[in-house]
């Protein structure tokens, strides 16, 4: 069962030593939702980089697997063909960080579409590796590559038209949401709750973390460090 918005906000204010006390600050129930919202991006940045304290980055581990599937995702790729590449208008607006491309292709001499591999490569390179006769795309090898800039995907052709593009990527956690709490930012009150959507166990992290960001922000030393390293040990 998922840990709900109720059971939140009271694990926050335990962890803070504030579950029966109004002493130094009162915690807002719009503090609360800002610090888990912020967590749960600094959560994932870090464990999709590997930044943390078992090196592990995205897929390194069964557990790295496990705990970021709910983010993966996939959007068909819209767009233009120009000369060289082919350019897509339809970026994600939920995008946090690119997986991978693929694509089909045919020629003339191959109408049949065929899977390519795309590798992702530094716009600064582009004119390298399309004079390149080992890196250019190639359809008869079955590889291309594809570069990210403005917001947009392009994917490099040269004997061969793009077919399927397909971009796999992590998308941004949901944002949670507590029923009737003012949101300072919008002014806007949500009629529902909006749960976390990672399992409860990285749900448990994600509150150490927030409540190590809140800690910080009343100057509560002691709360703040625990909060930080029971996030990490236990990651």
């Amino acid at each position: 069962m998922a840990i709900n918005n109720t059971t939140l906000q009271i694990k926050f204010r335990q962890r803070l030593n504030k579950l029966a006390s109004n002493d130094y600050d009162n915690i807002e129930c719009w503090q609360i939702v800002e610090a888990f919202n912020k967590a749960q991006i600094e959560w994932c940045r870090r464990n999709l980089h590997g930044n943390n304290m078992f090196k592990e980055g995205d897929e390194a581990s069964k557990r790295r697997i496990d705990d970021l599937q709910p983010l993966l995702t996939r959007q068909i790729l819209t767009g233009v063909t120009n000369a060289d590449h082919f350019e897509g208008n339809n970026f994600p607006n939920n995008y946090l960080e690119y997986k991978r491309v693929s694509v089909n292709a045919t020629s003339e001499c191959c109408p049949t579409e065929r899977s390519m591999t795309v590798y992702l490569a530094e716009e600064a390179n582009v004119d390298l590796i399309m004079r390149d006769p080992l890196k250019r795309p190639d359809f008869e090898w079955g590889e291309t590559f594809c570069t990210m800039q403005n917001n947009t995907i392009r994917i490099y052709h040269r004997d061969f038209t793009i077919a399927s593009p397909t971009l796999t990527y992590y998308r941004r956690p949901a944002m949670i949401e507590i029923a009737g709490c003012v949101d300072p930012y919008t002014q806007q009150t949500p009629a529902a709750d909006v749960i976390c959507e990672f399992k409860d166990d990285v749900v448990e992290l994600i509150i150490d973390e927030a409540v190590a960001i809140i800690a910080g922000d009343i100057e509560s030393v002691n709360q703040a460090m625990r909060g930080s390293q029971n996030a990490e040990k236990n990651n």
